[in-house]
């Protein structure tokens, strides 16, 4: 098997192309496991001008083949590359070379990054996101939502909609994020349960409960979620610049009729961009 840069790939398990089929869950809980992470500040305050957006993205995974090739493909990988499975993969360190990643060269950054890109590319998911242009919510005037909860109140709606889809809709499916400190966890659940609890645009009552995970915990789940949301900021932010690892999610994209071979048909479903002239208001 080689990788897109052309170079021997390092023993991955082979992946079949297609997601387990649609079955309806047989126990209370679903087939289904959602990670969660962000990308940008959800603040109202303050406006980054090089990033004034906030980016949510849920990466949902079936739950058998999560546990056979997912995990072990990342884990692999890290022991291919820093000789033990501990090291979290962070985007940010990756990008600033920070901590674990100081590479020798670029030669061995870029391999890294390319048979990380794989990981990501043969990883069966499907991708949920929104993306709060801060800027145009604040020059709306009056007093902005959060742009976390306007993002979590898409996020989840359209996950119903994938459990219907999945047939899962009849039992729990967890969606887990990442502690953010005490207070800002104790919002963040409140917000969820009252979403989960009906204040949603179906007004029904949804099927998901909320598990937080402490920072340090190294679920591959998680790392993925923050390894996707801040090319998903930059293809709205910069849409003309190259972005290889965006490439490699728009296949993953919930969209409309199904998932498209070709990433096309995802926006404003599986990917959904607030405000804008052409969408409402997530919920």
């Amino acid at each position: 098997m080689t990788n897109n840069g052309g170079h021997p790939q390092f023993g991955l398990f082979d992946v079949e192309e297609s997601e387990p089929s649609a079955e309806a869950a047989t126990g209370k809980f679903s087939n289904y496991v959602v990670y969660v992470d962000e990308s940008g500040d959800h603040g109202m305050q303050t406006l980054d001008p090089n990033y004034p957006l906030f980016v949510l993205a849920f990466c949902v995974f079936h739950k058998r083949h999560y546990a056979e090739w997912v995990a072990p493909a990342l884990q692999k990988f890290k022991f291919h590359h820093f000789g033990h499975d501990l090291v979290v993969l962070h985007e940010t360190e990756i990008r600033k070379e920070t901590g674990a990643f100081r590479f020798a060269n670029r030669h061995n950054k870029q391999r890294f990054l390319d048979e990380l890109t794989d990981i990501i590319d043969q990883s069966n998911f499907i991708l949920i996101s929104c993306v709060i242009d801060k800027m145009q919510l604040r020059s709306r005037g009056g007093v902005p939502e959060n742009p976390y909860h306007l993002a979590l109140g898409f996020c989840l709606e359209t996950l119903y909609e994938l459990m219907q889809e999945k047939k899962q809709d009849g039992a729990k499916t967890h969606v887990v994020v990442e502690c953010r400190g005490k207070k800002e966890d104790g919002e963040l659940e409140l917000e969820f349960r009252r979403i989960c609890d009906g204040a949603n645009r179906p007004g029904i009552a949804l099927p998901f409960d909320i598990v937080f995970a402490n920072k340090q915990v190294n679920s591959s789940g998680l790392q993925l979620a923050d390894l996707v949301a801040r090319p998903i900021g930059l293809s709205v932010l910069r849409p003309g610049q190259a972005n290889r690892a965006f490439e490699a999610l728009r296949r993953k994209f919930f969209c409309s009729g199904g998932r498209s071979k070709v990433g096309e048909g995802f926006e404003n479903w599986g990917l959904k961009i607030y405000p804008s002239p052409e969408s409402e208001k997530p919920r």
